[in-house]
């Protein structure tokens, strides 16, 4: 499909015509229906009193989000402006996410639908039969359970982003990163501009238990959150914005202990999916501290402005069996949490953007405070 010439007028004129609004670079965490936490945040954020972005990079959930927004934005922008793009990447967000909760477990066909039975849990685990169905799809692959590869998340997607108008925004307005695991390497792979496909987004959502592997080129792929969730080195390296904004579903501490294998199992997967995120966080700490003790070239490395949204305390309830919950009173329920936590987030931190950080990177992620 061939981007009509003034789209591509107006995001190269609102490049170089930036918004006095604070910008910033975003990274998305994945995280099934959990991603809907991440649609309440970029729907306050997208507000007049919000921010703007320079690049997203998004992981499964979190780069599904930032496909979508970036439809909605540059076909809103097309029609009316800057205002315009932000209330049709609302708008886009919110379809999104309706759409999902029309269409089932899409973020694993092979479990339950709660439909709104288990408020306020929303844990699918308590639904008989749930630990069974677990058990089954750990003991069958997708190639056994589902030969024909059948994915209903993939045509939700396909209805909601616009590949060519991603392409676009990369290009002239912000660019995205979205990362999936390498099956063969174990690598990650971030795809953007020209590379991003409905394929790589699919692959960044790959759940090896529940969907079999996205081909690229010949190349087998998994969820990004294995090696990057996400990743944050394409935004250092690719944009010149010194702030990131992270906004984080993934828990990393769990005060209770696991004692069901289940439960083993969910904390082993978060624990996998929050690694390499802490330990780009590492590197981060260290170049900041060897910044300040003027050691190294500034003049080589940015001085990042690190920042995050987060609300461990509402989401420690929901555990990894309720990532598969797509009940719309789920999903709005997560959108609530998301939307409020972005508003104490800029009513806090909003003037720190462009001045310093508002994440304390030690105490949070290296267990340091």
């Amino acid at each position: 499909m061939t981007i009509p010439s003034q789209k591509r007028k107006a995001l190269s004129s609102a490049a170089q015509n930036p918004s006095p609004r604070p910008r910033v670079d975003l990274a998305l965490q994945g995280g099934g229906s959990h991603g809907a936490f991440t649609w309440g945040v970029l729907d306050r954020l997208l507000d007049e009193d919000g921010l703007d972005f320079s690049g997203i990079s998004g992981t499964s959930a979190g780069a599904l989000n930032g496909a979508v927004m970036l439809t909605g934005y540059v076909e809103g922008h097309t029609q009316g402006g800057v205002a315009m793009a932000r209330t049709q990447a609302q708008k886009a967000l919110a379809a999104f996410w309706a759409d999902v909760s029309q269409h089932g477990p899409i973020f694993s066909p092979m479990t339950l639908q709660s439909n709104g039975s288990l408020k306020p849990a929303f844990n699918l685990d308590q639904i008989p039969g749930y630990q069974w169905m677990n058990m089954f799809m750990q003991t069958f692959s997708p190639y056994e359970i589902n030969p024909l590869n059948l994915n209903p998340l993939r045509d939700v997607v396909q209805r909601h982003v616009t590949i060519e108008t991603v392409h676009e925004a990369c290009q002239h307005g912000t660019q995205l990163f979205v990362t999936a695991t390498s099956v063969r390497t174990g690598q990650a792979r971030v795809f953007t501009e020209e590379e991003l496909t409905l394929d790589a987004l699919m692959a960044s959502a790959c759940l090896p238990v529940v969907f079999q592997a996205v081909e690229i080129d010949g190349e087998p792929y998994w969820d990004g959150g294995y090696t990057g969730n996400p990743a944050l080195y394409p935004l250092i390296y690719n944009t010149e914005t010194r702030d990131i904004l992270l906004i984080k579903i993934n828990p990393l501490q769990r005060l209770d202990k696991p004692t069901r294998s289940m439960d083993i199992l969910d904390r082993l997967s978060e624990i996998t999916f929050n690694a390499s995120l802490i330990g780009e966080m590492r590197a981060i700490a260290f170049v900041k501290r060897l910044l300040k003790e003027d050691k190294i070239d500034p003049g080589r490395y940015k001085d990042l402005h690190m920042h995050m949204v987060a609300d461990d305390d509402n989401l420690a309830p929901f555990n990894a069996s309720s990532k598969s919950n797509t009940d719309r009173v789920f999903l709005q329920t997560l959108h609530d949490m998301g939307h409020a936590a972005a508003d104490r987030w800029l009513a806090a931190h909003r003037d720190d953007i462009g001045h310093r950080s508002s994440l304390d990177i030690e105490k949070t992620f290296l267990g340091l405070g």
